[in-house]
């Protein structure tokens, strides 16, 4: 199957849906990556801070593709922000994926008690674009006054936003400054596995009856309904699992189309509830860790 590619607003393309890595450990990473190329996948999302860059790293030069053939993305972890520490966290990973040049490289959180810190991490970034050794930067968890912030103070508009985004928490405002800006919006937890373990949840978005009337009616599991929902939508979705079948199953969501009535049943299941950590919240005290050299 051929996946759709999304152009970023420098012209560079990557596919309409990713492979995550989040909280996959080491030990599984290999075989989690290879099972995702070998399926079709083509952008593989890792993070200094999952600790799995090096296996990534390794299951792409394993496969036998050409280098040009897989998008790698990674982000910089808080506690490298600073111009400096920025560059060689971006050696760091380099370094571990065993690439010369990350196809997309974000930062993984704003830290609004020190922006400061923040900005100079994005100026690195512009540094790193600018002198080829990444194709295209961003930004993740960014809320819409820290976008506002950051884009008053640097030159290049972020391609991309990562932000958690499932029918329970569609972010439908920040979705929509993204979108003005000319930003993409990168759905983690797309499929709102972030839900079935939090705290005073509506339970499972897997078990929802508003989405599984729409997977009988296509014959489809509720995953790939609700992927189909955010590529539909305009959106990349990053789906994770080490499960061979799931992997397969998040993959195959092209072959069918869902109708305005149902995108618009799945929206009207937002909460408004977030499932991750409150962006407000991020600060290096609280969720700081040494990121290892590579």
């Amino acid at each position: 199957m051929t996946i759709p590619n999304l152009t970023l607003n420098n012209g560079v393309t990557m596919p309409a849906i990713g492979f995550g890595v989040y909280q996959t450990p080491p030990a599984e990473t290999i075989a989690a990556v290879d099972r995702a190329l070998s399926t079709g996948y083509r952008h593989i999302d890792t993070a200094a801070a999952y600790g799995n860059e090096r296996e990534v790293g390794e299951a792409v030069r394993r496969s036998g593709l050409d280098r040009d053939d897989v998008f790698l993305e990674t982000k910089i972890w808080i506690s490298d922000f600073g111009y400096s520490e920025t560059l060689h966290g971006f050696d760091k990973s380099a370094g571990k994926l065993g690439v010369d040049r990350i196809d997309l490289l974000i930062l993984h959180q704003a830290l609004p008690d020190e922006f400061e810190l923040t900005v100079q991490a994005y100026k690195a970034l512009e540094k790193l674009y600018a002198d080829g050794k990444v194709r295209a930067i961003g930004v993740s968890n960014f809320m819409p006054d820290h976008l506002t912030r950051l884009l008053a103070e640097t030159e290049i508009v972020p391609a991309v936003n990562q932000i958690e985004v499932h029918p329970y928490f569609r972010q439908s405002e920040l979705l929509a400054v993204d979108t003005e800006h000319g930003i993409l919006n990168q759905a983690w937890s797309p499929i709102g596995g972030i839900t079935f373990y939090r705290d005073g949840s509506k339970g499972s978005t897997l078990k929802d009856p508003v989405i599984g009337e729409i997977a009988a009616a296509h014959g489809k599991s509720p995953a790939q309904v609700m992927l189909r929902w955010h590529t539909q939508q305009g959106r990349q979705a990053i789906p994770k699992s080490v499960t061979p079948s799931r992997i397969a199953e998040n993959f195959d969501i092209f072959d069918f189309e869902l109708s305005a009535e149902q995108l618009s049943a799945i929206d009207a299941l937002d909460t408004g509830i977030r499932g991750g950590p409150e962006p407000e919240a991020m600060t290096r005290q609280r969720f700081g860790m040494p990121i290892p050299e590579a």
